[in-house]
């Protein structure tokens, strides 16, 4: 029985042994195979903390735990189809009413009417071409401030005609990257000026200074002399007439610039970035939307946001039918909520 026991407890010790052999091997290469994950977990890391990564309908480049927006390409240069176009062209001219009502109420809470401080408008005797007063605007795509004020711009001047296009397009990528209208295709690889828009109207004219620059970065400005010469050598005698215009009144602090009509305003119209005047986390609401959202909402106004929008087109609707002296060709200037605000214009108080 003893002989029995040993070669039993030798069998025993025997399988003990290559049991622990075994254990000892996987455990190897389990080690091993945990050391290539921590690798590419590493390597991995290294890549999403240089490179952009698609989330939900924005992008972010992560570092830390930080989330840095800016890295949106999507659609960039695309024109808006006669749908998306139809919803800025055709806004029923109740909305502008509905916005200026709550403008003047009180019930918008986001600062319609000024950039910094008080709004202030100035009287200008503006450009008059094939007698029709003109729009003037001079912006840069890679401005976060032209950005958010060109939708409402495009509101405003689609109560005096039509565009036959706008494109989609962004401010820059480290300038919170918002969702934005392009007045025309942009070269937003190498500085430059575009002088081209796809506006006509029977009333007015629209002129555009749209300085181009690599929206990769942060905001960026060619200096004036700079864009001078450029609109200079273009030859086009209203780019130019424009530009001396803004040169002769001598109080461009920065972009967007506009003159409408016999009005030029100190700043954007309004700040509207969202449904607040809060900004959560240091970023604008719109770097989170798509243009397609951002279009629903001004086609079915329901919120701060859309309203607001419809607010501050109103302030550039009510300048440059001052300056028509309330045409009834244009059925925006009989608009009661316009009138007030035309009267406030007048008054210089807001």
């Amino acid at each position: 029985m003893a002989i029995r026991r040993n070669q039993d407890s030798q069998k025993v010790l025997t399988s003990y042994k290559r049991t622990v052999r075994t254990l000892k091997v996987i455990s190897s290469v389990s080690l091993v195979i945990a050391i290539i994950a921590i690798a590419m977990a590493a390597f991995a890391l290294v890549e999403v903390s240089q490179h952009p990564v698609a989330l939900s309908n924005h992008t972010t480049n992560t570092t830390n735990n930080n989330t840095v927006f800016g890295a949106r390409l999507v659609n960039i240069d695309q024109p808006l189809n006669a749908t998306e176009l139809g919803i800025i062209n055709n806004a029923p001219n109740s909305y502008f009413e509905k916005a200026g009502a709550m403008y003047l109420n009180g019930s918008i809470k986001n600062p319609i009417g000024y950039l910094v401080g008080s709004l202030k408008v100035n009287t200008v005797n503006g450009i008059v071409i094939n007698g029709k007063p003109s729009v003037i605007y001079l912006g840069s795509i890679t401005c976060v401030f032209c950005g958010e004020n060109r939708w409402a711009m495009a509101l405003a001047l689609s109560r005096f005609g039509t565009f036959n296009q706008l494109y989609k397009g962004y401010s820059a990528l480290q300038d919170s990257d918002v969702p934005t209208l392009y007045w025309n295709k942009n070269n937003y690889k190498t500085p430059g000026i575009d002088l081209t828009n796809h506006y006509s109207s029977p009333y007015i004219n629209f002129i555009t200074l749209e300085d181009e620059y690599p929206i990769t970065g942060g905001f960026a400005l060619q200096p004036m002399a700079v864009i001078g010469q450029e609109v200079n050598s273009s030859n086009n005698q209203s780019d130019i007439a424009a530009f001396n215009l803004i040169n002769k009144l001598n109080n461009f602090d920065g972009t967007p610039y506009t003159i409408w009509g016999n009005y030029q305003l100190d700043g954007a119209d309004g700040i509207d970035f969202g449904n607040t005047t809060a900004i959560s986390g240091g970023y604008p609401e719109l770097t989170f939307m798509t243009h397609a959202q951002i279009l629903n909402s001004l086609n079915s106004p329901n919120d701060q946001f859309s309203w607001s929008e419809y607010a501050a087109a109103d302030f550039y609707t009510a300048e440059m039918c001052l300056t028509l002296n309330n045409s009834t060709a244009i059925s925006a200037c009989s608009l009661p909520a316009i009138n007030k605000i035309e009267q406030q214009i007048q008054k210089g108080s807001f």
